[in-house]
């Protein structure tokens, strides 16, 4: 059975590893069959994942029915994580925290989930036209109303993880992380250890490219969202691979993929993180979940800083106008 992690001093106790589901709906080429990804949530289940995480901006609402209707046999052994604060529930306009729109998306959010709470909600980036203290307040109102059980966020940068901590403690804060992008080491992770925040890294395995399918010669769908991230130009994947290369040469002393190996990393890294992988395959669900298991010993971690300090990754992780977005 898979271990289980809190988040944090939230007491908030989820599975080791959850379940991203964004990418069943949204963002990486056209929605998976829909029985097909309800068989998905459910094959995750019964796997020990007990940690679902989607938003409303993922297909505007589609993913959260999805979930629903996925999880609605087995609501009350699991964790569904969903997030606010788009414009219309549509990540391609400009963000909306509005305390009114919060409770509106709160409501609809909990009819599609087929649920009556929300176990973690997220502000899913930081609305710089509204007062954090309002965004935290509002939240704070709904946990009293008994709607949502614990305050998230997503991307957001030390000052305003620190407001928002001071109004309602923040459960969980969901950004980046993996062995491509250590940005939340330097600032990020010292803060959550101090003020008790859990960590969700959502992309832990560099959006599918530290399970090395990915070449210099693989073409994406259109509607798939690497196209326009600069890490992914076929330069920076060739220049990159050498990253692939050290965990699968780690890999193969520990029988494990590069994938499990990249997991496995994260999970050693803090006892209060839980990353959140998506797939749309079994095969790879099975894979991931595989990685829970993975202890690395201090010579492997060793072997990783060595090699990943020789290696410098090519390529920001976002285009210019999403990267004005994170971090505030």
């Amino acid at each position: 059975m898979m271990k289980t992690r809190t988040l944090g001093k939230s007491g908030l106790e989820v599975s080791a590893l959850g379940l991203g589901c964004m990418g069943l709906s949204y963002g990486y080429g056209p929605a998976a069959d829909r029985s097909d990804a309800i068989k998905l949530i459910r094959a995750a289940f019964e796997r020990g994942v007990t940690f679902f995480d989607t938003a409303e901006a993922y297909a505007q609402g589609a993913n959260e029915a999805l979930l629903g209707e996925a999880l609605e046999p087995f609501r009350d052994q699991v964790v569904i994580a969903t997030k606010f604060g788009f414009q219309d529930g549509d990540a391609g306009k400009g963000q909306d925290s509005r305390p009114e729109r919060i409770r509106e998306v709160a409501d609809a959010a909990l009819k599609r989930l087929r649920t009556d709470r929300i176990d973690l909600f997220y502000q899913h980036r930081v609305d710089a036209s509204v007062p954090m203290d309002d965004v935290a307040g509002t939240v704070k109102d709904l946990i009293q109303q008994g709607k949502v059980k614990h305050f998230g966020l997503s991307e957001a940068g030390a000052q305003s993880i620190r407001r928002a901590h001071a109004v309602q403690p923040v459960a969980a804060l969901q950004s980046e992380y993996s062995l491509w992008w250590r940005e939340p080491e330097k600032e990020i992770l010292p803060l959550l250890e101090e003020l008790g925040i859990g960590f969700v890294p959502f992309s832990p395995l560099g959006k599918g490219f530290l399970t090395g399918a990915i070449s210099e010669s693989t073409s994406f769908d259109k509607s798939d969202f690497r196209n326009i991230v600069p890490r992914f130009s076929e330069e920076n994947r060739k220049a990159n691979q050498a990253l692939v290369d050290v965990l699968k040469q780690i890999g193969a002393s520990l029988d494990a993929t590069p994938a499990q190996v990249a997991l496995a990393w994260l999970l050693a890294q803090k006892p209060w993180i839980t990353p959140i992988p998506g797939t749309t395959k079994l095969h790879r669900l099975e894979e991931n979940v595989g990685a829970a298991g993975i202890e690395l010993t201090p010579g492997n971690l060793n072997t990783i800083e060595t090699a990943f300090a020789k290696i410098t990754v090519q390529g920001d992780r976002y285009p210019a106008h999403l990267q004005e977005r994170v971090g505030k």
